[in-house]
């Protein structure tokens, strides 16, 4: 029961998450993260384009990723799955090199442009070694760079979670912006790498 709570959980996160992006379109007035930018910046047609692309695609990806890794679903519609990984694939390419863009702009300087720097080549990184692998047809190399993938993806999620609570500890958003540039990652991708492991344990049994 509790595993199932926990799946709902976090599936219900990545696709609220997932949706989050729509307010940016809806919402007439700056909203989020837009809030911190200069209106010179927001002004920028090529900061512009690199920052929805960046949100409406990585929305994207992590309103669709989480479909991967349901057996049931794949199971019984592999093609289903095989689509769904192209345009997971497709969104994560295109936000992941718009997010590098944009990173160079990063609210907090140099600390956060290097941690969201790092989140994005990571996520380019494990998704195209994910789509190599299963090209290869190495199936276990294949989710086991997915995992890395979407670990990475759900720092849209962690991000949020951890935002608010460090602003209303150190009562200064900059502060803890530059230290949520990397903790809305770094966790995830341990997470990962212990979900990999235990996999691997069990296949080996």
């Amino acid at each position: 029961m509790t595993k199932k709570i926990g799946y709902i959980i976090f599936v219900g996160l990545c696709i609220i998450i997932g949706l989050y992006p729509l307010l940016y379109f809806i919402i007439e007035e700056k909203i989020g993260i837009l809030n911190s930018k200069s209106e010179l910046l927001l002004h920028d047609g090529l900061w512009n384009i690199g920052f929805y692309v960046h949100i409406t695609l990585g929305g994207l990806a992590l309103l669709i990723g989480w479909t991967q890794f349901n057996e049931k679903l794949r199971e019984k519609n592999m093609d289903l799955h095989r689509n769904l990984g192209k345009i997971y694939l497709v969104s994560v390419l295109l936000s992941g090199f718009a997010a590098l863009y944009i990173a160079y702009f990063a609210t907090g300087g140099i600390v956060a442009t290097l941690g969201f720097s790092c989140l994005a080549i990571i996520w380019l990184y494990s998704t195209i070694r994910a789509y190599f692998e299963i090209k290869n047809r190495s199936l276990r190399k294949h989710q086991k760079f997915m995992t890395y993938s979407y670990a990475a993806c759900f720092a849209a999620v962690t991000l949020r979670i951890w935002l608010p609570l460090l602003t209303a500890f150190f009562q200064d958003f900059l502060t803890a912006y530059k230290i949520v540039a990397w903790l809305c990652w770094i966790p995830n991708i341990i997470v990962a790498f212990f979900i990999v492991r235990q996999q691997d344990i069990i296949r080996n049994r």
